[in-house]
């Protein structure tokens, strides 16, 4: 647990081979393989295929992934062996290899030992998981700024306790590591003046699938999200590709779940329960093998891109910098 305010600021520039005025990124949850043989499901090796394809054409310069990085109960120690049986593995594509990942925990994940997946960033290269909460920066080429604040919704929130009833979070382990991290939120939100700023974690804020809108997140994160003028929330939790977009206090935050990189669910009984005509679009083909988030930002827009595990573009939608 973190019973102390972390503020930890890791600063990138975008590789810039192919273009000279964009950064570009890969956005993936939900991929955390199978705890018994062959520790992989046919969708996570899908997705990182086409991960692979779209890295090496895009040069991308990093990727988030957020949350159940191992299902179901994630890993007992710096040396469980799901490390290299569902990541290395699977993963094992050079150019992958060769790209920084960020890393939150999800719900699968505090089942087991988190502090273990973050002591993994000192074994692996690629695998950055500093702490459970901390914020990204990065420039693009041509002056504007990214801010990404990556949170732990489970610390946030609370577990669930039985996920594949769709359960909500009921109430934080630890309420002081929680009202820590509520703290920490907010300052990294006030304080930023990035031309983009993201918030990204694992439960939704708004979602139609199987577990719906995040209560905890809708009452204390949300009404953030709209005073600090966030451009989107990125998440997981749910196993499909969403958008919801809604417009309140004349600001519009975008809401992405891209948790489909292991599991495919096709649920939709929430869909009453998000604002009337917020959802933009939904994907759940089972058949198609999963997918993926493709994200590109330049100085006039960002673009965000759902790929699915036969590496075809399903989705595409544009929003500007913040004013």
């Amino acid at each position: 647990m973190v019973d102390r305010l972390v503020v930890l600021v890791i600063l990138a520039l975008a590789k810039n081979c192919h273009a000279v005025d964009s950064l570009k990124f890969l956005v993936m949850g939900d991929w955390g393989g199978l705890p018994d043989y062959p520790y992989d499901t046919p969708v996570e090796k899908a997705v990182a295929k086409q991960m692979a394809s779209v890295a090496q054409m895009y040069d991308t310069s990093f990727i988030m992934a957020l949350g159940d990085n191992f299902y179901f109960d994630g890993v007992k120690d710096v040396d469980d062996k799901r490390f290299e049986r569902t990541f290395e593995n699977v993963y094992h594509y050079d150019v992958l290899k060769k790209t920084p990942w960020y890393l939150v925990a999800g719900n699968h994940d505090h089942n087991g030992n988190v502090s273990a997946q973050i002591a993994y960033s000192k074994k692996s290269e690629r695998w950055n998981f500093p702490n459970y909460y901390y914020v990204l920066q990065y420039k693009i080429p041509g002056g504007k700024t990214v801010d990404i604040v990556m949170i732990d919704t489970i610390l946030l929130c609370g577990n669930t306790k039985h996920d594949f009833l769709g359960d909500q979070p009921k109430r934080p382990d630890n309420i002081k590591a929680s009202e820590d991290q509520w703290t920490w939120i907010e300052l990294q939100l006030q304080i930023s003046k990035a031309d983009y700023l993201l918030v990204a974690g694992h439960f939704p804020v708004y979602s139609i699938a199987e577990h719906g809108p995040t209560k905890c997140l809708v009452d204390r994160l949300k009404p953030m999200l709209y005073k600090y003028k966030v451009s989107a929330y990125f998440n997981g939790h749910d196993h499909n590709l969403q958008h919801i977009t809604y417009t309140e206090n004349d600001h519009t935050v975008e809401y992405f779940t891209t948790g489909a990189a292991n599991f495919v669910d096709t649920s939709t009984e929430h869909k009453s329960d998000i604002p009337d005509h917020s959802l933009k679009f939904h994907w759940a083909e089972i058949v198609e093998l999963g997918g993926f988030s493709y994200v590109e930002a330049t100085t006039q827009n960002m673009t965000m891109i759902f790929v699915d595990g036969e590496n075809k573009q399903l989705y595409r939608y544009v929003f500007p910098p913040r004013n």
